[in-house]
């Protein structure tokens, strides 16, 4: 399974991205989905996660009203409201081992690419 990922940019503090993150097959369907970052310097963080139903979705405490995850099909979202500059980081999506979008990046088998996402103050 390849993930690619997808809509990055720069933007000013305040302002929305939408990133989203196309899967190579089918298979992903069954999985959860997640969107993990890594600002400079830091650990890679997770950010949102979604399962493979759509119905129940999960929040790093610090983007829980900003950011939404959803899916549709094979591909996985990441809108982006109210950004900040701490919000700045490299943002890459992943698949789940399982139908649950868990919060650990050891849960996650397929990893794409990341989509760098710079908010100015």
């Amino acid at each position: 399974v390849q993930l690619q990922a997808s809509g990055g940019g720069l933007v000013q503090a305040g302002g929305s991205l939408r990133l989203s993150c196309a899967a190579s097959r089918r298979t992903t369907s069954n999985n959860g989905m997640a969107w993990f970052r890594q600002a400079p310097g830091k650990e890679r963080v997770f950010v949102a996660g979604i399962n493979w139903r759509g119905g129940d979705t999960y929040y790093a405490d610090n983007v829980k009203g900003r950011f939404t995850i959803s899916r549709d099909m094979n591909t996985v979202y990441l809108q982006m409201n109210s950004l900040k500059p701490d919000d700045t980081a490299v943002y890459t999506c992943a698949a789940s081992r399982s139908s649950v979008a868990g919060t650990s990046a050891r849960g996650y088998a397929y990893w794409g690419h990341g989509t760098l996402v710079t908010v100015s103050s």
